[in-house]
């Protein structure tokens, strides 16, 4: 595997520091790299039939093809344990396990998952499991989707039967990925799956969402009682854009529909007063008492869905600017500066630590692990063969820095896992966008570790990544 000659030191801020059991990792999500969509048994999901629909994803790409990584896998964990990345998290595809949303588990896709959680041990990788990263089996979606209730008990169902045949071999499990963007992107706002423009459908997935969390979080506890599981949510740190009573009244506002919707349910117990007030007129009520049969928040819901889990996952990418709207509505936001990525996101460390000592005093005792934190560019493969990207590393520089200064000043964070392993299928955004700290060529399916991989592996060796392999070691060794 040669390396760009020039790779960059880790050079992380001074006041950066990291316990010796940090898990230090990358992430992907099912799919965005398996492809073999009509392989070993898997079903439909709801990516399939949007991705394949006119106009949904950047020139028309989907998720059939991807990374190849369900006939990849092995040389991608090879890959992953020659970077000395000691821990992975990846999620399952629902469809792949259970092609309809109902009734046994698919054996192929069990013995695929089985196979790859023992390649993970056997690499001396750990594994961070997801068991829903947005691919509802398209089954489910005929019979009503996330709006519907019933949705819920299958994701709870589906939850105990993936412990039973696979909660062996993983101690560490995530019930949702950013129930936000399943929620709100995909039922509000129109650009993922499956498709919708509909307020109302947005604020009853969300809820939905939060109770297949709960649901799934007691199926563990029943089954695998020694397992630790939490929830991932997305976090943006929200800023006003002018100090004036107009622009901190949007935030608030932002604030309790976009992060406070999906963290006060899960670790308050309630949905706060003006999330209430945002969406009440959905059928949204602060806990459900005197619920009537067929609303949306029944008695007993936020029990269930704040039951105590063992960490609390955070995703941040975004630190916004808001406004209030002149005309009323919906405020205003922007990506505060600078936002140099090719998404146009922020490089702002510092909004990471903030959102990290929030959680923490606002909301949970639980550790917290960073679960995704990443940076899109137009990476290339230059005349050497080789991917630099500088900027990447910078951007990794900062926000890594961030979670060690956080954990110097009190907030137990337990672990960061970079967004992406490798270029991935982006979903609405199809292949234009490029995440991966391994170049993809997907033409010809060829991996090549970008400079910010060998920086990352640098860095994991130097901050003592407990687990790193002994590979890796001497591999920064020699850099």
């Amino acid at each position: 595997m040669t390396q760009p000659a020039a790779t960059a030191r880790p050079g992380l801020s001074a006041d950066a520091t990291f316990p010796a059991d940090f898990a230090w990792g990358v992430a992907t999500a099912a799919y965005q790299i398996e492809g073999g969509v009509n392989e070993g048994g898997r079903g439909p999901s709801i990516w399939d039939t949007f991705s394949h629909q006119p106009g949904t994803t950047i020139n028309g790409d989907n998720g059939d093809i991807a990374c190849d990584h369900y006939h990849r896998w092995e040389a991608d964990l090879d890959l992953m344990a020659e970077l000395g990345i000691p821990s992975y998290r990846f999620s399952l595809s629902w469809s792949r396990l259970q092609p309809t949303g109902t009734g046994p588990l698919n054996p192929e896709g069990v013995r695929f998952y089985r196979d790859l959680l023992a390649g993970c041990t056997a690499r001396g990788i750990t594994p961070y499991v997801t068991l829903y990263h947005w691919d509802l089996p398209q089954a489910l979606q005929d019979d009503g989707g996330w709006p519907a209730r019933q949705t819920a008990y299958r994701f709870g169902e589906y939850a105990g039967l993936v412990a039973e045949s696979l909660g062996d071999l993983a101690e560490h499990w995530i019930t949702i990925n950013e129930p936000m963007c399943a929620a709100f992107l995909g039922h509000s706002w129109g650009m993922q799956a499956p498709g919708f423009k509909d307020d109302g459908l947005a604020v009853r997935a969300a809820h939905h969402l939060l109770l297949g969390h709960g649901l799934a979080l007691a199926e563990f506890r029943s089954s695998r009682p020694g397992t630790k599981v939490g929830i991932t949510n997305i976090i943006g740190n929200l800023n006003p854009a002018t100090d004036s009573p107009a622009d901190r009244e949007a935030t608030q506002y932002w604030d309790a529909v976009s992060n406070r919707i999906f963290l006060d349910p899960v670790y308050k117990g309630r949905y706060a007063d003006p999330t209430v007030a945002a969406y009440g007129k959905y059928g949204l009520t602060a806990a459900g008492e005197g619920a009537a049969a067929g609303d949306l928040v029944q008695p007993g819901d936020l029990d269930i869905i704040s039951a105590p889990g063992d960490f609390a996952g955070i995703n941040h990418y975004t630190n916004m600017l808001v406004s209030a709207s002149d005309s009323g509505s919906t405020p205003n936001w922007t990506h505060v500066e600078p936002a140099p990525s090719s998404f146009g996101w922020s490089n702002t460390p510092e909004a990471l630590k903030a959102v990290l000592k929030r959680v923490a005093s606002e909301y949970t005792d639980l550790p917290l692990y960073v679960t995704e934190n990443g940076v899109t560019f137009h990476d290339y493969v230059d005349p050497n063969g080789e991917v630099r990207d500088p900027r990447r590393i910078d951007y990794l520089r900062g926000y890594i820095s961030a979670v060690g200064e956080a954990i110097s000043d009190g907030v137990e964070v337990r672990g960061y896992f970079a967004w992406s392993f490798m270029d991935n299928f982006e979903w609405a955004e199809g292949y234009d966008k490029r995440f991966g700290l391994v170049y993809v060529d997907y033409g010809t399916q060829a991996r090549i570790p970008k400079q910010s991989a060998y920086w990352y592996r640098d860095t994991i060796a130097e901050h003592g990544g407990h687990r790193a392999l002994a590979s890796s070691a001497a591999a920064g060794a020699t850099a």
